[in-house]
Formats: structure tokens, sequence, C-alpha cells
């Protein structure tokens, strides 16, 4: 195997003065859906004051603005942040522009305000003519083989399936929990037809693209911008995909696999993971040696 072509460093401090905005995750960078993450939160702090902006993105199946209430409720201070973009947000303009008016939907009740001033009908199955899938039901008991049946329904009515956020898992405190990309994947695995919003799609770079030029008041090349992230699959393919610098911290959603017991990065096992999430001719360019991120 080829060595991955990245470097690491000890926190944004070391690059903060080569990029004039900075793309973000949330869950996993900023928060674990519990606390917040404090040196995380004063290196994103410090960044906006010094440097550029800060733009939040997250596969948040819900409007930006629940995702604000969600960090406020966290302790979150908003100076961390300019603004934030959603996969939900990317969702709702898609189910705009559509040719779906009615919908079943997957997930649980919390992210009904994603459809809020949508001109949809929520069906049963017989009735929809798609699936908006926001997550599971109960993602505190539920597995995505739990929906087996359910996606059976679903392919009997050749239904395609929305999936307004395509992470498979995310960190909760101290555990990872099924997100709607899993069901997606599975019933695409079943041979399901599915549509995804979301990190790593191009749509929501574009979003934050052109949310960071707005608050920086200028065009800022997508060289200069660097997207920071715990995801391979989601946050450090997406932005590759979307040819924009990425920086990938390790203490997220691949903690178990890479952090060592002293809280640093496990080298080796880095090498293996990438490879399997990203394929042998991409990588980040940078890998935090801390396992949270830092200035």
């Amino acid at each position: 195997m080829k060595p991955p072509k990245f470097s690491y460093i000890a926190g944004l401090g070391d690059i903060a003065f080569e990029y004039d905005a900075v793309i973000a995750d949330i869950w996993g960078i900023v928060h674990n859906g519990v606390e917040p993450f404090e040196t995380a939160c004063e290196a994103l702090r410090r960044y906006r004051m010094e440097h550029g902006p800060v733009v939040l993105v997250s596969n948040a199946p819900r409007p930006w603005t629940s995702v604000v209430e969600q960090l406020d409720a966290l302790g979150v201070s908003s100076e961390i942040y300019d603004a934030i973009v959603t996969s939900g947000d990317v969702t709702s303009f898609a189910l705009e522009q559509g040719q779906y008016t009615n919908v079943f939907h997957l997930g649980p009740e919390r992210d009904l305000p994603l459809l809020a001033n949508l001109n949809l009908h929520l069906c049963d199955i017989d009735e929809a003519q798609a699936v908006l899938c926001t997550g599971l039901v109960d993602d505190t008991t539920e597995v995505p083989e739990d929906y087996g049946d359910m996606f059976a329904e679903f392919e009997d009515n050749d239904l395609a399936m929305i999936c307004a956020n395509p992470d498979l898992v995310v960190e909760r405190g101290d555990s990872l929990i099924y997100c709607a990309g899993a069901l997606a994947q599975a019933y695409e695995g079943l041979g399901g037809e599915v549509i995804y919003a979301g990190k790593p799609y191009p749509e929501i770079y574009r979003l934050a693209s052109a949310t960071i030029e707005e608050h920086a008041g200028r065009k800022i090349s997508k060289s200069n911008i660097l997207a920071i992230g715990d995801g391979l699959r989601t946050d450090i393919r997406g932005a590759l995909n979307a040819e924009i610098p990425c920086m990938f911290v390790a203490g997220g959603i691949h903690g178990n696999e890479l952090v060592e017991t002293d809280g640093g990065v496990n080298r080796e096992a880095l090498k293996d993971v990438i490879e399997e999430e990203l394929g042998s001719d991409q990588n980040p360019q940078f890998v935090l040696t801390s396992y949270r991120l830092v200035w």
C-alpha cells in the first residue's frame, strides 16, 4: 500500500493563516450530541476572530434554524460560527423543485420541521410517490435490519427513497447510533432507488461555499477554504470531491478504531481506515495528531 500523502499537524493554528475560510462539521467536531468540545469551540472561535468566516455544515435532516436551537441548548456559543448549512436545507430545496407531492416519512417526529412550508402531503406507503427518510424512528433501540418488511413494501410500490442524512452512524456520548444513511444503504442493497442530500454530495458544498462568500463579502477560491471533519466517508470524501482542502479529526466516528489510550492517533491503523473508506487514490491533506480539534 502506498503511504498516504498528508501532513500531521498539532492544531488548526498551524495552518490557519493559509486559508480564508473554514467549513466545519458539527456532530463529532463541535459536540457529541451530549456535550460541546471546548477546545474545538475555542479553535473555531479564534479562527473566526483572527482569519475569516466559519460555516458549520451538518448532515442533520432538519433546517439550519433547528440546529441553532440544538447548539444553544448544548451551550455552544454563536461566536464560533457565521452560518450553518444542513442536509435538511438541501433536501427542502430539492423537494420544492421535485415532482413529488405525496410522501411517506420514515424517521422520528423531531425531524418534521424539515417539511414546514413545503407543499407536500404526508401519507401512508400505499398512497406515496416517494419515501423521505430522515432516520430510524427510534435510534436508541432500532437497527436497519428491523426495517426489512417496510423496505419490501417500498419496493412493491416502486418508491424512491430521498435520504436527508447520508451519515451511516453518528457519535452520541460514548456510543454510535445509526442514521438515515444506514437505512438508505440497506434499501439500496435490496435494489431500491435512493436519492441522497448532504455530505459527501456536491450541492451542500456549493451552498456552503456561496454562504462563505456572502459573509466574506468577496469571492473565495475553493483552494482557500479548509474543511474539517471526523467522517472519512462523508466529510473528507465530500470535501475532496468538491476540490476543497480538508483536515481529518480522528476522535469522532472512527475513534474506536484510531484513538489510542494516550489520546494520540494510531498511525498504522489510520492508513488502513483511509484505504478502506476512501480508496488508494484519495486522502485528506491534514490529519490532526490530537483526537479532538484544538488550536
